[in-house]
């Protein structure tokens, strides 16, 4: 699992959107300019396979996912039914840390995938400690007592952010996988079909 140790905003002015979902106005301000500034007559236009992988390496910053288990995720959406870019992102939403996230429990999937790995979730009443667990239909997800108590969550909670229509979230802070995600319900700003594209080549 990679833990980015480099500055944040710097990653998201790299791909021009708001990777972590730590937002302010500093970044708000800046998102529009490359690391290092646009440099004029300096920046090469990107070729299609540039565009390709730096789509590519967007969806894995997003989810925090490294080569390997991405690449894992795509040879099993290619293999199932369906559209394979899609596949790919439902893979990817159907992650523990993405689910807690989802759920509004953490304010951001690092954050979340930190509960998760501290063995602060459950999975239908069971501790699960492995942020790539995928859950699945009717699965209830939860938060044990330690974090429920953490002025994080609590404020998290309070927030009461909307949940996606795959999911459902109970007054006391838990939830459900109703069913798996669709493609519409999946608001991260990534082209599937470039990575389809892209591993295809």
């Amino acid at each position: 699992m990679p833990t980015s140790r480099g500055p944040r905003h710097k990653t998201s002015r790299r791909f021009g959107v708001d990777i972590y979902g730590t937002g302010g106005k500093s970044l708000a301000r800046r998102l529009g300019t490359p690391p290092g500034g646009l440099q004029i007559g300096r920046r090469r236009r990107r070729s299609l396979y540039g565009e390709n992988l730096l789509e590519k390496q967007k969806a894995k910053a997003i989810y925090g996912v490294d080569e390997r288990p991405f690449r894992r995720y795509f040879s099993r959406a290619e293999a199932a039914s369906g559209v394979p870019g899609e596949n790919l992102l439902v893979y990817l939403e159907r992650r523990l840390d993405n689910v807690v996230y989802r759920l509004g429990l953490a304010r951001t999937r690092p954050m979340a995938r930190q509960l998760v790995s501290h063995g602060h979730v459950t999975v239908d009443g069971r501790r699960v400690d492995i942020p790539s667990f995928l859950a699945e239909s009717g699965q209830a997800i939860g938060l044990d007592e330690t974090a429920r108590q953490m002025p994080v969550v609590i404020e998290e909670l309070a927030a009461n952010r909307p949940v996606p229509a795959w999911l459902e979230r109970q007054a006391d802070g838990s939830g459900r996988v109703l069913r798996l995600p669709e493609r519409a319900e999946i608001d991260v700003p990534v082209d599937e079909a470039r990575i389809v594209v892209f591993y295809s080549r």
